[in-house]
């Protein structure tokens, strides 16, 4: 695979997973906003290869986020950032496996978590971070 096309897809990792990504002309653009320019049909072709669905709600997610999805959609019922800290309280006795999913996942944004019954802790590297990271459970929530 091309160093461009692999560059251009880890752009739309990030970008599907910050946004709510309902059309590929939305990708498109929000691509074209991240220096990638290309066609629809190009971007057609990765949501193909890299296995993107559609959520019920119209939402674009990542095949290897269906699981987090899900579990975050189901179990957590808030979310809330402070500084670089993010405070998600879930159903009892889903802490620890929602911050597992969370954890399995690997991103970027998140250093560690710290899990209890039905509270987990998340440690974002940054503010902004914490923000990206409130802001894609909340996506998940259909809070967004």
């Amino acid at each position: 695979m091309s160093r461009k096309r692999l560059e251009r897809q880890e752009a739309i990792r990030k970008i599907v997973r910050r946004e709510r990504v309902r059309t590929q002309r939305d990708l498109v653009d929000l691509l074209g906003r991240h220096g990638f320019e290309c066609t629809q049909a190009t971007v057609s072709r990765d949501i193909a290869d890299m296995g993107l669905r559609k959520l019920p709600e119209g939402v674009y997610v990542l095949a290897e986020d269906l699981h987090l999805q899900r579990m975050i959609a189901e179990l957590v019922t808030s979310v809330v950032k402070s500084g670089q800290l993010v405070l998600v309280k879930t159903t009892a006795g889903a802490g620890q496996g929602v911050a597992a999913a969370l954890d399995a996942a690997e991103l970027d944004e998140i250093l560690g978590s710290i899990a209890g019954d039905d509270t987990i802790l998340i440690i974002a590297r940054s503010e902004a971070d914490a923000v990206q990271v409130e802001d894609g459970i909340n996506k998940f929530r259909g809070q967004l």
